[in-house]
């Protein structure tokens, strides 16, 4: 025993060392090509003393890298994460300046925007030392990872586990990723890590699933992750009893739809058992929190979300790093978007302004930070975590979904994996890795590209209301764009209450190619019968219009009534797939669209835009040419990726009562296969009650 921790002091001390001797000879070859970085006095030195000068100096930068940049770090997480990112450089610069006084006789020197260059170089440099030492020693990687993985089960009071016990999961939701665009990736070589594990024998299988009527994050992960996503019809909806309009990715209404499922559930979710949330909209009741939205409208010490930013920033090795990947990734979509505006493909969309900024957060810094808060997790030897990854759905948005630019995202994406394998082999307990999507994307130019007006300028015509002469474009919402905002501090989705000013005026909002319309001034859900009385030509206008597939309106005669071009009017009651409006629509869309009509907060009219089975493709109703949220290809075929050592999703899922189905229908049906797949390892989950 004694033996062994004389030989793993000895040997983090050699490593000590290397990593010093490296970064010595870093600065002074760096001193030997910038102009404005010394390291002598100016009569000159000796060699050795230049040598010593540049060893005292690189000593001096790791300690304070060690000791001082953690402080700054806690100290800084009230500045908006965004922000902190770019502080990074002149942060780590100022203690660069900071070392070079601490050299005796004042022999070293640079120019501040010098030495913010030298010290990322020497913080990168020293990174790759330290981990290349590292995985060279197997035995130092292992021991280094069991003793952090002790200090973080002492310091958080949990047991932990080790290697003999059972197995924990890692749930990685590959945001926006369809069945389809999973299968071709790995087929062609895009994603090496899923296609070996599809093509090994022993490794895992396959699976496509099919989302409610409302295929977007919001809905699908409340259900996977609280087992209910009862009454949320889309993205945003409005509720006439408060006024609000509610949308997935704010704080606030991701917070009381939380709250919601777990008063409809009982249940405090599926991480409610030791478990971790990382970069989601909902907690799914787990105590460790990273990047959570529905936890950022939480205030004191419940408010935990923004410790993920102060984990992985507070190693600036780490922050250099993701610092210039930002840059990089800003640079990277200027280039692609200017390549696709100079080569006119189409469909095409802006992606100026502020966008290169949300695309770069959400590929690079919210990827990071999840990543990494994962990778803790299993040194901690969490039970269950489950992260989501945003990169892909935010550029497929804007690039398409199977564009050269996205593919590019799954690649990356793919090699985060890899990571996360590779250190799987290191951890105190087996992990099991579930790869997951919450629903697909369908391709199509935007509606108001496509007809030269909005499905709001629509609505406002077919009412008899003004319309503005230039056609306005609908402002693109994604969680990525609402997570950077929470990382600026700055509120959510702030304008779209200026659309309710006038209560006469429908509110017309869009959720990818789903759009709701709901009257204020008309109590309750409105019906067929009071709309024609009020704008004879709202309906008609809107069903045979050739960029919408089908409406869904209240009848005071025949109840709930599905709408289509041509005069097409059948009882939702009668719905049948493959025929009528719906025949467009594949498998599902009629028992999709029979359950949302049901919910409380269903709008007044429900508008899903055409659908060409032949192309897959469909008009979203915001600035978006991969879109999600409505009915019509790819976006309602998401994807299971799960070890076949794990019982089959279509036998988990069954409720209880029921019979097994014959294909995995909805995000509480995932749900309850998750949570089977937890029991087979750990037993029961523990339900807690509501609030």
């Amino acid at each position: 025993m004694g033996d062994g921790r004389w030989r793993s002091a000895g040997s983090a001390l050699m490593r000590v060392i290397v990593v010093w001797a490296v970064s010595t000879l870093t600065m002074l070859a760096l001193a030997g090509i910038l102009p404005d970085f010394q390291l002598q006095s100016d009569d000159g030195d000796s060699v050795t003393k230049t040598a010593f000068t540049a060893a005292w100096g690189a000593g001096a930068f790791g300690l304070l890298s060690a000791l001082v940049w953690p402080v700054l770090v806690r100290a800084l997480l009230i500045v908006p994460a965004l922000v902190l990112g770019m502080l990074v450089f002149f942060l780590n610069g100022s203690l660069l300046l900071i070392a070079l006084r601490l050299i005796p006789d004042g022999r070293g020197a640079a120019a501040p925007e010098t030495a913010v260059v030298v010290a990322a170089v020497m913080s990168a440099v020293a990174s790759a030392t330290s981990t290349a030492l590292a995985v060279r020693d197997d035995n130092a990687y292992t021991r280094r990872l069991s003793r952090l993985a002790e200090r973080r089960r002492r310091r958080s009071g949990t047991g932990g586990a080790d290697g003999e016990g059972p197995p924990g999961t890692v749930f990685i939701q590959l945001d926006g990723v369809g069945h389809d665009v999973l299968a071709q990736a790995a087929a062609e070589g895009l994603m090496p890590t899923v296609a070996h594990w599809l093509a090994d024998t022993e490794g895992h299988r396959l699976t496509p699933w099919r989302t409610d009527w409302s295929s977007q994050t919001g809905a699908s992960q409340l259900g996977i992750l609280h087992g209910s996503n009862h009454d949320v019809p889309a993205f945003r909806w409005y509720e006439k009893e408060t006024g609000d309009i509610m949308v997935s990715s704010r704080p606030a209404s991701a917070l009381e739809l939380q709250r919601r499922a777990i008063v409809r559930t009982h249940d405090g979710g599926l991480l409610t058992l030791d478990g971790a949330s990382r970069g989601n909209l909902f907690s799914g009741g787990a105590d460790q929190l990273a990047l959570v939205l529905s936890m950022a409208a939480r205030r004191g010490k419940g408010r935990r979300s923004r410790a993920g930013y102060f984990a992985y920033f507070s190693d600036p090795a780490n922050a250099v790093r993701t610092a210039l990947s930002f840059v990089a990734e800003v640079g990277r979509e200027i280039g692609q978007s200017t390549r696709a505006r100079i080569r006119k493909q189409t469909p095409r969309i802006k992606r100026g302004g502020l966008y290169p900024f949300i695309r770069a957060f959400a590929t690079v810094v919210e990827r990071d930070v999840v990543v990494a808060a994962v990778i803790g997790d299993m040194f901690a030897g969490r039970t269950a975590v489950y992260a989501d990854l945003v990169a892909y759905d935010e550029v497929a948005h804007h690039s398409g979904p199977r564009s050269r630019d996205a593919e590019k995202v799954l690649a990356r994406l793919d090699r985060s994996l890899a990571l996360i394998v590779k250190v799987a082999e290191h951890t105190p307990r087996t992990y099991r890795v579930v790869l997951l999507s919450d629903h697909g994307q369908s391709p199509g130019e935007t509606f108001s590209g496509a007809y030269g007006l909005t499905l709001k300028d629509l609505v406002r015509a077919g009412s008899g209301l003004p319309v503005p002469r230039r056609a306005q474009r609908t402002r693109s919402g994604s969680e990525a764009r609402d997570a950077v905002r929470i990382a600026l501090h700055r509120p959510v989705a702030e304008g779209e209450k200026k659309q309710v000013a006038k209560a006469s005026d429908p509110v017309v909002l869009a959720s990818g190619n789903l759009g709701l319309i709901s009257f204020p001034d008309i109590d309750g859900r409105a019906s067929q019968e009071q709309l024609d009385r009020r704008h004879p030509a709202l309906l008609s206008t809107l069903a045979n219009h050739p960029g919408i597939g089908f409406l869904l309106v209240r009848s005071e005669s025949d109840g709930s009534v599905v709408l289509g071009r041509g005069g097409a009017r059948v009882p939702v009651a009668e719905l049948k797939d493959g025929q009528g409006p719906l025949a467009p629509f594949g498998p599902g869309a009629a028992d999709a669209v029979r359950r949302t009509d049901t919910f409380p907060h269903v709008a007044d009219v429900m508008v899903n835009s055409m659908h060409d089975p032949g192309t897959g493709s469909v008009h979203a109703f915001e600035e978006q040419i991969g879109s999600h949220g409505g009915l019509g290809g790819e976006q309602s075929r998401p994807f299971l990726l799960w070890p076949r050592g794990l019982s089959d999703p279509l036998d988990a899922a069954v409720a209880e009562g029921g019979e097994r189905p014959a294909e995995l229908v909805g995000a509480e049906a995932v749900h309850r296969v998750l949570r089977s797949w937890l029991r087979e390892a750990s037993g029961p989950q523990v339900p807690v009650r509501s609030e």
